[in-house]
């Protein structure tokens, strides 16, 4: 029998949902799986293996073409009358274990449509002087460089039991990870970059993976992380897709996929698993730890659970213990996911893929990321049509629509349940003295150089919890460490956009001696 301390959704929980949703969806004008009506979402993309009623034999190959491919074929395909999004086929292109030759197949070609940066030529011409026209605000705004990993990593098989904090235990689990730059021969010039929840190991491009990382512009000669000096080595999470271990994982012991058989993940479990990782590559001391969001926690926890093998940490748009706000947010984007009927509490894998709610999830989170500033410079109130709908009516909703549409197909639903549940349990606090929850006790052993970082229009890491995380590690007698606050327009997604300043901070802080820190 399961331990339910492992267990991540109950299946009573989920049929109560279930049950839930058939009372309601008459009302709301949507399907339940007993019913025969289709949601009102666009119908499935095409560029998935599609199966019709009846028969198991009219399938189309997926091809990881583009993102842009992806969001053009789920918006301009015909009817998900008598079609199912195949989960396997999904889920084997993102762990990417379909054969090459299947893979390299060309996707049915989409009809033509006007770019998601389309807009009336009155919306156009009446836009506010303060902002570009609808169509060159979508196509100039940046956005992170995010796609699914299928090719090019290296994995780490840990083949013992590793014990979860949470009272689970995996009989074994498997690391990805990329390296970028030369081990030195004291294997002492590593930088250990963490990522954040729905990131991967694929932070630059590489001769094994040539496609963009996420963050290809901060590594490389001469850039933040300087591969001329360090040896870069970023680890996909535990508990997620991409190669590593997690729910879309096959059990070892019953030869089935986890699914939310999963156990429940800490974020120090995550770390725990990196440091076998560095174990097995004969790195004793780490230069730094750098990371952001999710890996930004884990930055931080890696210098408190490993002391002694951290030389400095780098910590940008993180928490020592996750707010209520952000709590909220996330139980949000899962309750919506989970409300997909093809979710099948979690069991989805041989069925149809719950693509709806995870582009759902994806609208949700992109609110999180960004910043009310910035779609008011960018989107302002435009509007794509002329007359009022219940439609994508103003340009700010097809923008949600496109990255919804662009991402529910890029990563594996139930582990973004794990993934996003491991950050909301997350906290430094270690028990005082009196017995109670205390971060400053759990943050002590951070005594080396650290830089903190926030962004004034982080909404769902807050400014705040970056500037408690330096004044914390002031308290507890850190004498080097340095808080950066950015006045930057896009969110908590700035570590992911602003090259010049996030960049320029996180080089000097790396490459600087500890002898000539710089107080703040």
């Amino acid at each position: 029998m399961m331990d339910p301390l492992a267990a991540t959704v109950s299946r009573d929980a989920m049929r109560r949902i279930s049950s839930s949703l058939r009372l309601v969806a008459p009302a709301l004008g949507v399907s339940t799986p007993s019913a025969t009506r289709p949601l009102p979402f666009a119908s499935p993309p095409p560029h998935c293996r599609q199966i019709r009623s009846g028969s198991s034999s009219s399938r189309r190959p997926y091809s990881s073409t583009s993102n842009a491919a992806s969001a053009a074929a789920i918006q301009n395909s015909s009817s998900a009358n008598g079609h199912h999004v195949d989960s396997e086929y999904v889920i084997s292109m993102i762990n990417g274990t379909v054969p090459a030759s299947v893979a390299s197949q060309q996707p049915p070609s989409p009809s033509p449509s006007p770019p998601l940066s389309s807009a009336p030529s009155s919306a156009t011409s009446s836009a506010s002087p303060s902002r570009q026209p609808a169509s060159a605000a979508k196509s100039d705004g940046p956005e992170p460089s995010y796609s699914s990993v299928v090719t090019g990593y290296e994995l780490y098989h840990h083949p013992h039991p590793f014990p979860l904090e949470y009272g689970g235990m995996l009989p074994e689990f498997h690391l990805a990870y990329e390296t970028w730059g030369t081990l030195n021969a004291a294997k002492d010039n590593v930088i250990l970059l963490t990522c954040g929840l729905s990131a991967s190991s694929h932070a630059k491009s590489q001769p094994k993976n040539t496609r963009p990382g996420w963050w290809e512009k901060f590594i490389g000669p001469g850039r933040a992380l300087d591969t001329d000096r360090f040896f870069v080595v970023c680890t996909n999470n535990l508990g997620g897709c991409y190669g590593s271990t997690g729910p879309s994982a096959i059990d070892p012991r019953n030869g089935i996929r986890y699914a939310l058989r999963f156990p429940l993940l800490s974020v120090k479990d995550m770390v725990r698993a990196i440091f076998h990782l560095l174990d097995d590559l004969g790195i004793g001391k780490l230069h730094a730890v750098v990371g952001s969001s999710l890996g930004g926690m884990q930055s931080i926890a890696a210098a408190a659970m490993y002391p002694e093998r951290v030389g400095r940490l780098v910590s940008i748009s993180a928490a020592a213990v996750s707010h209520p706000m952000s709590i909220a947010l996330r139980y949000a984007q899962r309750q919506v996911l989970m409300a997909d009927p093809n979710f099948g509490e979690g069991d989805y894998y041989s069925g149809e893929f719950p693509w709806q709610g995870m582009k759902l999830a994806r609208e949700i989170g992109t609110i999180t990321y960004r910043s009310g500033p910035e779609w008011e410079q960018r989107f302002g109130r435009e509007r794509n049509e002329q007359r009022p709908s219940l439609n994508a009516d103003f340009v700010i909703e097809s923008y949600l629509e496109h990255q919804g549409k662009k991402w529910c197909l890029q990563y594996d639903p139930n582990s973004m349940i794990i993934i996003s549940k491991a950050m909301d349990l997350f906290t430094m606090e270690d028990r005082g003295v009196d017995g109670q929850p205390d971060l400053a006790k759990g943050m002590t052993p951070i005594q080396m150089p650290s830089l903190i970082m926030g962004v004034q229009s982080d909404i769902l890491f807050p400014s705040w919890q970056q500037k408690q995380i330096a004044d914390i590690l002031r308290e507890v007698g850190n004498q080097y460490v340095v808080y950066y606050e950015l006045d930057a327009l896009y969110g908590h997604d700035t570590f992911l956009i602003d090259v010049v300043n996030v960049g320029a901070a996180v080089k000097g802080h790396l490459e600087q001696s500890k002898d000539n820190e710089d107080l703040d």
